[in-house]
Parts: structure tokens; sequence; C-alpha cells
């Protein structure tokens, strides 16, 4: 089962050739013409890419995603048991409605670098866009919220089938590929209408709320969470469209995209510093206004060396286990997912590696199909990389000290002498510097750990402690 690309309806573009090397793509200048404006290499190098992946995913046609009956699976904070048809249903709603960002191709030229899509670099960004969007969803919209023209998670009915025999596994849910039926969204034409039952409309409000959400992470210029922004925010750290975007660099992109638009009102960002989230100065955010504002946490830290430290694995389930938990940025090495939830051993994630047309957002009822998945991933928590950003958020004053007792408990799950991160009720010397840190998360290992430890050649390096 390939662990990465949902199905070839959804996952056969975009992909990951360039991040492999941690290098720049793109940026091929000549004498004829201005820096920045695309040439024909640029051109074939975006379609070159865009071919690899198609057959590097394009097999993921026979694939196919089960889903263990007898164990609960935890989504955002919410479990499931799929032992009933309700909860099948109750799921597929909770995963549809999430916010799905991916690679798109023909948008406006990037400024300074005159790409036109992110196609084999901008996965990174697109993970923390989705990590953003589900703080938003959460922030704005009604926690029992769900898109309402949400389609079932691949056009037909889960199938529940038995184990062939007493030595296998207890049967699953299964997912049947997409292979079989018409691409969701190929080409120009309009998806089939669901032969499902149609959903109630729900409430106005929630839905203009929703469009106007997904219409901020549209790949425009003026979006104020739009690739395009994102960039030129990144410029600061010293990136560039084309760059690797590392999860820690991520995380004060995010903050200060929230910091530097008006649209988004009574919310916050605050990135941990050195794996610590300082108590103090997360209370001077939130309470830098006239009420206390909601604030989104976002952590970067590092889970072991050149893999995935074993000792942390149940940490990272308990967290994903958690209602104030809103995702993790990561993934394998150079190939960036956003995780949002576990069942055994088993992530469940959301892969920004379809490569997608631009939608127009600009435009009163732009279609929102594309910015919503139906076919959930899942891969082994073990081959997680070790680099990672997890996303946290408190409405209240209240639910940033619940927070905080919930978080302390999971983390002290690990056998580790040292914890992922830490709460400290001061504050940091370095509160109020606004400059993007472009130094990757800490990471502590214990002395006997050390001698053996290697840096990765990435452009994400860290530091050992």
């Amino acid at each position: 089962m390939n662990s990465v690309s949902p199905s070839s309806a959804q996952y056969v573009g975009g992909g990951e050739s360039s991040e492999m090397k941690g290098g720049h793509f793109g940026h091929v200048t000549d004498g004829n013409r201005n820096e920045g404006e695309p040439d024909e290499v640029d051109r074939l190098k975006t379609k070159l890419m865009s071919a690899w992946n198609s057959v590097k995913y394009g097999w993921s046609v026979k694939s196919k995603t089960s889903f263990n009956r007898t164990s609960p699976l935890y989504l955002l904070g919410h479990s499931y048991l799929f032992n009933h048809e309700d909860e099948v249903e109750r799921f597929s709603l909770a995963f549809v409605s999430r916010l799905w960002l991916t690679y798109r191709k023909d948008f406006a030229p990037l400024e300074g670098a005159g790409l036109t899509s992110d196609c084999g670099w901008g996965c990174m960004l697109r993970s923390g866009q989705m990590l953003l969007a589900q703080g938003l969803l959460t922030h704005l919209l009604p926690s029992d919220w769900q898109w309402p023209a949400s389609p079932p998670l691949t056009d037909v009915d889960f199938e529940l089938f038995r184990p062939r025999s007493p030595s296998k596994t207890l049967g699953g849910v299964s997912i049947p590929s997409l292979s079989s039926f018409p691409p969701q969204w190929s080409s120009s034409a309009p998806p089939a209408p669901p032969e499902h039952p149609p959903r109630p409309a729900g409430d106005p409000q929630s839905q203009a709320l929703h469009r106007r959400l997904v219409a901020w992470f549209g790949d425009h210029p003026a979006a104020p969470f739009s690739l395009h922004q994102l960039v030129a925010l990144g410029r600061s750290a010293g990136r560039r469209a084309g760059d690797w975007y590392g999860p820690s660099v991520v995380a004060h992109i995010l903050r200060k995209a929230v910091s530097s638009t008006a649209e988004v009102q009574n919310l916050a960002v605050y990135v941990a510093q050195d794996c610590t989230v300082y108590k103090e100065d997360v209370v001077r955010v939130c309470e830098d206004a006239p009420s206390w504002k909601s604030v989104i946490i976002l952590v970067p830290v590092r889970l072991g060396g050149e893999t995935l430290n074993p000792t942390y694995i149940q940490c990272v389930k308990n967290i994903l286990k958690l209602e104030c938990c809103i995702g993790i940025i990561g993934g394998k090495p150079k190939h960036s997912l956003f995780f949002i939830g576990i069942q055994d051993e088993q992530l469940l994630y959301l892969d920004p590696h379809y490569c997608q047309p631009v939608v127009d957002v600009t435009q009163s009822n732009f279609s929102l199909e594309s910015f919503h998945c139906t076919s959930p991933r899942k891969m082994s928590v073990s081959r997680m990389d070790p680099s990672c950003t997890i996303g946290f958020y408190a409405r209240s004053k209240k639910d940033f000290e619940s927070l905080c007792s919930a978080v302390e408990v999971a983390l002290s799950s690990s056998k580790e002498k040292y914890p992922i991160f830490t709460f400290v009720d001061r504050g940091s010397q370095d509160f109020g510097l606004d400059d993007i840190h472009d130094v990757p998360p800490p990471h502590i290992l214990p002395p006997n750990q050390m001698a053996g430890s290697k840096k990765r050649g990435s452009a994400d390096e860290f530091v050992l402690l």
C-alpha cells in the first residue's frame, strides 16, 4: 500500500523531487529577460516534476486505506469507533470538513521569482496553511460545524468486512480506491452530483464564514494567508520562492501572517522558543487587547536525530487525542504532511502533494470542492520525520490553563528523561522580538545517545545540546 498518496484520482500530480535535495527550485535567469520572469526552463521543470510525480504516485490506483473497526480512531481530539454505520458517517463528515490545501498551478506569478506553481517545493507551506486553517475553523465556526455539501469519502459506502481466518487481524473499514469512479475534479468537467441524499444547508452565517475562510488561503496576492503572502513574509528568514521551508520557519511565518492582517479579529499566534512554552509570554500576547485574545500555540520540536525517537511515539499519539490540538505539520524527510489523527500505530494525514489548477477565490460563488479531501490516508507513526511543529488552540484564559494541564499529562507518558517540550511560568528574555527565527528548535539528547548522533544534510539543521 502506498502510504503517501490517497488515490490517483486525487493525487496524481505534485511531488517531492526537488525537495529531496533540500535545495532551490527555479530562479533560472538569462541575459534576455528580467530577473524573476519565468522562462522555458522554469516551465519545463514544472512539467517534468508533475510528470515524475504522476509516475511516482500513480501506482496508488490500486491502494486502499483500511480502518480497524475494533480500535478507536482519534481525529483532532474526537474519537470514532467504526462498529456502526452512524460512526462511519460521523467520521466521514468530520474528515471531509477539514480544509485541504495543496499544490496549485497557473496562479499569478510570485513576486521576485516568476513562478506560477509551487509544485515540488511548497508542501511545508501548504501544510502550514492547513494547520492555520484548522485553527481558524475552530476559532470562527461552531465546534460542531460540518460542511453540509461534503460528499462521502469515496462516493460509495464503507465496506465492512470480516477476517478471512481466525489468525488474521480483526476486520476494519475499507475505503475502496477511486480508480473505478470518474475523477472528482479532472479536466474542466464539474463533479458528478452525489448519489446520497442532500444534507441540510446548515446555518447560512457559518457557510458564509466557511467560504470566506477558504478565500483567505486562495492563491491570490491579496489573500492574507495565500502562498504569495507567506513567501513574502519568508524573505526575512532568507527564504525565497522555490526554497525548502522547515516546520520551524513556517511556524514564525504563520505568526507574522496573522499579526499582519486585520481580517482575523481577537486571535493571536504564539510560537514557542527552544522547546519551551513561556506561560507569562502567552498571557502577555493574549491580554494585549481590551479582552482576552484566543491563541494558537505553535511548538516547533525535534523528536530525535535522523529518525523519530521511539520513546516519543506515545507522546505524539496522546497529543493527537487532545481536543486542544489542531494538528502537526511534519511528515517524512523532505515530504511534508499534515497529521490530524491517530489509530493504533497509524497516523491519519492530509497530503498537500496533489497539484490542482488555481481557483479564482475573488468570484462570489467559487467552487469549494477542491479545498476538501475525500480520501483519508494513514502511515506508520514510526516513519514520521522528527522535525515538526505541533499546534494547539485555546479560546479563553481558562482554556489555556486547561490546555497546559492536559498537554503536560500527555507529555509525561514518555520514558525519556527529556520531554518533547515544557511549560514554564515565567517569561522569556527574548519576548517581543519580531524576527522570523531561521533556527530550528534544539533537540536535547541524553549523553549516551550524543556520540552516535549525526546531523542531517538538509536546510533545516538542528542543534544538539
